[in-house]
């Protein structure tokens, strides 16, 4: 009997490799399947809606009242004051540091004002987990002028079976048209709104929406942090990051830490690697 106990541990351990080993076929195979909505949801809702339509005289006032309410958080707390904030005029700096305070951002009592900056930052990152799951994250920010701008993030992630010696890969793109609600000189806090797709044996689309936010300190130092959340066929597909740049000249380095939850699976990665601002 104490014979099988080596075989029974080799065993165990092969399992549990074979299943650490298969996250992307799972993140696949769950975003591949039916909904998680309830589909009696749907019946309820139709029942609901006749016994309600009665009521819709009685809303009146109480709805208007929620309209302009939901219309004052909207333009205020999301878009802002464009009368009373004047940090919402600031200028786009052709890249971070470039005057060695400024970092997005400048106030627009500067040498530059008037200008138009129109700028494009390019970042490429090398995501690791283990030898068996790795990947490279591109993003790339279009930044016509400094009120909006367009964020495109591409991560392709492989996973490396050594069991079966078999290798897995799985495309993600998120796509947003981005909005900085608060543009300080050092400090600026925003948010997107957009779509997200899964490519090779899934193809399908999500609705996408987060926040980001980026400090500038000294020693041409910043910190940045942006969370990403999705969800396709009712999964999610969401992605935290969290990383520090060094900045030189118009181009930087970075290390950090991402965090990807892609249906039932979560991948934590850390990212090192490189951008240039054009």
């Amino acid at each position: 009997m104490k014979k099988s106990y080596p075989l029974f541990i080799v065993l165990i351990f092969s399992w549990t490799t074979i299943s650490a080993q298969n996250k992307l076929e799972k993140s696949k195979s769950e975003l591949n399947s039916s909904s998680r909505s309830n589909t009696n949801s749907g019946n309820s809702s139709s029942r609901s809606s006749s016994s309600s339509s009665d009521d819709d005289d009685s809303l009146g006032f109480f709805g208007d009242l929620f309209f302009y309410i939901t219309f004052g958080v909207f333009k205020y707390g999301l878009i802002g004051d464009y009368t009373n904030e004047d940090h919402l005029y600031s200028n786009l700096t052709p890249y971070p540091f470039y005057n060695g305070k400024s970092g997005n951002y400048e106030s627009i009592i500067t040498e530059t004002i008037g200008k138009n900056v129109c700028r494009i930052d390019v970042e490429n990152k090398f995501i690791y987990n283990n030898s068996s799951l790795l990947g490279n994250h591109l993003e790339v920010k279009a930044r016509p002028f400094q009120y909006f701008y367009i964020q495109a993030d591409y991560r392709e992630l492989f996973e490396f079976n050594k069991v079966q010696n078999t290798t897995n890969n799985l495309s993600l793109l998120h796509l947003n048209l981005a909005y900085d609600r608060v543009r300080l000189e050092r400090f600026n806090l925003g948010w997107n709104i957009g779509a997200s797709y899964v490519g090779n044996e899934v193809g399908k689309f999500g609705f996408s929406f987060g926040l980001s936010a980026d400090y500038f300190m000294t020693n041409q130092i910043s910190f940045s942090g942006s969370q990403q959340w999705s969800s396709i066929n009712g999964f999610p597909v969401n992605a935290l990051e969290l990383q520090s740049k060094y900045h030189k000249k118009n181009y930087f380095f970075t290390m950090g830490y991402e965090r990807l939850k892609i249906a039932t699976p979560v991948y934590n990665f850390i990212t090192v690697g490189g951008g240039i601002y054009f």
